[in-house]
């Protein structure tokens, strides 16, 4: 059992810090040096978070992005289902299917009780208290 998000989504929470962090806009090669990715990648990155309303993107060699709300205002659940779509697909840990089939596998509450914690706590989670812990670089 592993508990991970993908490289996207922690892409996707450290390009908005970043961002967010910026006096000016960020062009793409300088957030894709900053967090070590391609700058072919960047836009896969920042797409979910611009399509959110969280970053500006503007065009042209004069463009880049830019932040366009209150990282108070953004939880890290949020950016991780912006990016990876929904955390909670219904699946078993222990069975291949659907975890709603009775009788419940031996780790049914336990898990669930567990991920309603995880999802609660990253939900509550804003980005401007990492920003005060992460290192993006």
């Amino acid at each position: 059992m592993r508990l991970e998000i993908s490289r996207r989504a922690d892409l996707a929470v450290r390009a908005l810090l970043l961002i967010a962090a910026a006096d000016d806009r960020v062009k793409a090669e300088e957030l894709a040096g900053r967090l070590d990715t391609t700058t072919g990648f960047v836009p896969q990155v920042v797409g979910p978070l611009v399509k959110r309303g969280w970053v500006r993107s503007d065009p042209g060699p004069r463009g880049g992005y830019s932040g366009s709300v209150d990282i108070d205002a953004v939880s890290v659940l949020q950016v991780i289902e912006a990016v990876d779509g929904p955390t909670d697909v219904g699946r078993c840990v222990v069975a291949d299917g659907p975890c709603g089939r009775a009788p419940h596998c031996a780790l049914h509450v336990a898990w669930a009780d567990a991920r309603e914690q995880l999802m609660a706590q990253l939900d509550a989670t804003s980005l401007a208290v990492l920003a005060g812990g992460v290192a993006i670089r």
